[in-house]
């Protein structure tokens, strides 16, 4: 205890830097958690905005089906469902937009995180839109079949559209100062791999870079890998690890 209180009194000015350094932890501490809190108050929001949509729009639907059955022209089961089929269509190709290309991904990288809950919530929304969708316009449905299929729909279009609008609201917020300069980086390689005018071995190895600047970072489809290939129109071994 002697040995203790002699070198605390050597090295009393210790003190001011170590308090300062405990002062800034704790501030730091202080913002992420604050970060943090916000963070979760903005998803338990969009969340309840989701299901609100979703509510609004399945009630929106319904009047129209009571419409369009009190009128004299009365759509037929086929034509009720070759609608859903063009909307759920529309929708999964508004997703392939953004799952097949890679600069997509970089400018919106929440929209291929499943841990995003919006984005998981969409995911989930277009697992049961694809599991109801009946194999062709011609397959009769009970009503409720009808009717289920048709939620499903409604509901996979308005996770898609807060999932899409939550993520260009995000876009690179969620990452850190040296992940936003890795994703920066891939960006400006990516013009270059695609960029006809660079030759062909400055393609491959911008093409290459891309690939390690997002590794880890975003996850990136063999669909897209596929599609980004051809535009760099290059010769690559097929080979997963790459």
């Amino acid at each position: 205890m002697h040995e203790f209180w002699t070198f605390a009194g050597s090295y009393w000015w210790l003190v001011f830097p170590l308090m300062g350094v405990a002062g800034g932890l704790a501030r730091s501490w202080e913002r992420s958690a604050k970060s943090r809190h916000q963070r979760k108050l903005e998803t338990l929001h969009a969340k309840a905005e989701l299901k609100a949509a979703q509510a609004e729009a399945r009630n929106t639907g319904r009047q129209k089906v009571v419409a369009a059955a009190s009128t004299p022209v009365e759509e037929s089961h086929e034509q009720q469902l070759e609608k859903l089929f063009a909307a759920h269509d529309a929708v999964t190709k508004r997703w392939l937009d953004y799952e097949l290309d890679v600069a997509k991904l970089i400018a919106f990288p929440a929209m291929s995180d499943g841990r995003q809950p919006l984005t998981a919530a969409f995911l989930r929304a277009k697992k049961v839109a694809d599991r109801l969708r009946p194999a062709s316009p011609k397959v009769k449905l009970t009503k409720e079949q009808l009717d289920e299929y048709r939620n499903a729909v409604t509901d996979f279009e308005v996770a898609f559209d807060v999932a899409e609008r939550d993520a260009r609201r995000l876009r690179d917020s969620t990452f850190t100062d040296a992940e936003r300069k890795r994703l920066d980086t891939a960006k400006q390689l990516l013009t270059v791999a695609i960029d006809q005018a660079a030759t062909p071995a400055e393609r491959q190895i911008a093409y290459k870079r891309v690939r390690e600047e997002l590794d880890g970072l975003i996850s990136i489809s063999d669909e897209a890998v596929e599609v980004l290939e051809k535009k760099v129109a290059l010769e690559l071994p097929a080979n997963p690890g790459s």
